[in-house]
């Protein structure tokens, strides 16, 4: 724990990580959020589910596209304007009375305008600290995360099943507006900039740590999304059950994150912390009572954030700095994917075979999770005793002063 402790006297990293994890704090909620509204305004999981598919079409669009332009115009222009249209959809959805159709077409626009947060913070972190500090510093940010994806959905259902589905999703709109601004505002943002990229679109997903990291951070977020989707229908939308069983799942996932996510990274990392997920959520699915998804879930959750710690590092190892913008882009494009169609699948499960089905689909999530690392871990770096900073670019790279 003294490595966080150094790390977080650091210069501006205590600030950034706040900032970041606010402006990124819906992202975690609106998924679920969406998800309880338009269930509740249709009837219907499945159509809940089509307006998540549309999101996630959008994101999976923009994810590296506003990252890479980020390296073009700048940051703080492409997160301003991404930021405006991506709150005035969210509202959209909540307020106005519209078909599934019209929630669809919103919904691929809220997508599409995801600002590009996490590419944009982790492509600044390097410059923060030094290469000692990078793989703590990276960690920290996968606990972080895990506060978004799943502290973001215990309050999004507690808001939505106590003070209705409209008033979670304003809240998140609420939390992207305070947490954007104050991101966007940092001086960080001023003092960095990303060099603009020589290889084509997409080349960088050519490298096998990057697809990798991608892959598995779609499967890992997938079946939390599925997991949390299943709580919400396994104790329904009026008790507090789902939020308290949602916030015990978060609290392992913090507790590995900081016990364990500055571990040595070998090749067999992911795979390792990938298991413990696969394994709490194979337990979980055996029953639907409230004390034994308490402690199944705690077991999930202590995989998820060092599982996160090790793809934001080999990914980090493996690009030139005037890529890490559009590296991070895809990882967490495939996230996002991975929150939205997690939902989305679950839904459909739930609407035929209960609040266990959602459970079904996140096993098979987890344990592709488990798999793709194992057999492709020739390809997974080895960071034992390496620094995790990006490869440096051949020229210069500019630093502004704020």
């Amino acid at each position: 724990m003294a490595s966080y402790s150094d790390l977080l006297k650091t210069q501006g990293v205590a600030r950034i990580i706040a900032a970041q994890l606010t402006a990124r704090f819906p992202s975690g909620m609106l998924s679920l959020a969406f998800l309880l509204h338009v269930e509740r305004q249709t009837g219907s999981y499945g159509a809940a589910g089509l307006v998540l598919a549309a999101t996630s079409i959008g994101q999976a669009v923009a994810g590296p596209l506003t990252s890479r332009l980020m390296g073009r115009f700048g940051m703080r222009p492409v997160l301003i304007l991404t930021l405006i249209v991506c709150v005035a959809s969210v509202i959209a959805i909540g307020v106005l009375p519209l078909t599934v159709p019209m929630y669809m077409l919103i919904g691929l626009i809220c997508g599409l305008a995801t600002p590009p947060v996490q590419p944009a913070v982790r492509t600044i972190y390097p410059k923060m600290v030094n290469s000692r500090q990078l793989t703590p510093l990276f960690s920290l940010d996968a606990s972080a995360q895990e506060i978004i994806w799943v502290v973001g959905p215990v309050v999004t259902t507690f808001v939505s099943t106590q003070v209705g589905t409209v008033w979670g999703i304003l809240l998140a709109a609420a939390l992207m507006v305070v947490g954007g601004i104050w991101f966007i505002a940092s001086p960080e943002l001023g003092r960095v900039r990303i060099p603009r990229s020589k290889r084509a679109f997409g080349k960088v997903l050519t490298r096998p740590p990057v697809m990798l990291a991608t892959i598995v951070g779609f499967l890992l977020i997938g079946a939390c999304a599925a997991i949390e989707a299943g709580v919400v229908a396994a104790f329904g939308h009026d008790g507090a059950e789902a939020g308290i069983v949602l916030a015990i799942f978060s609290i392992g996932s913090l507790a590995g994150g900081l016990g364990f996510g500055h571990a040595p990274i070998s090749p067999w990392s992911t795979a390792r912390r990938m298991f413990i997920v696969f394994f709490g959520t194979v337990l979980a699915a055996f029953a639907m009572d409230f004390w034994w998804l308490a402690v199944t879930l705690f077991i999930a959750g202590i995989g998820i954030a060092p599982a996160l710690a090790v793809l934001f590092a080999i990914v980090s190892a493996s690009v030139k700095f005037s890529d890490t913008a559009e590296a991070y882009g895809w990882v967490g494009t495939g996230q996002l994917i991975g929150a939205a169609l997690g939902s989305a699948l679950a839904g459909f499960l739930i609407d035929g075979y209960d609040a266990v089905g959602a459970f079904w689909a996140a096993g098979v999530l987890a344990f592709l999770g488990f798999v793709v690392p194992a057999l492709a871990r020739r390809w997974h770096p080895d960071l034992r005793g390496r620094d995790a900073s990006p490869i440096p670019d051949t020229e210069p790279v500019a630093i502004t002063p704020s």
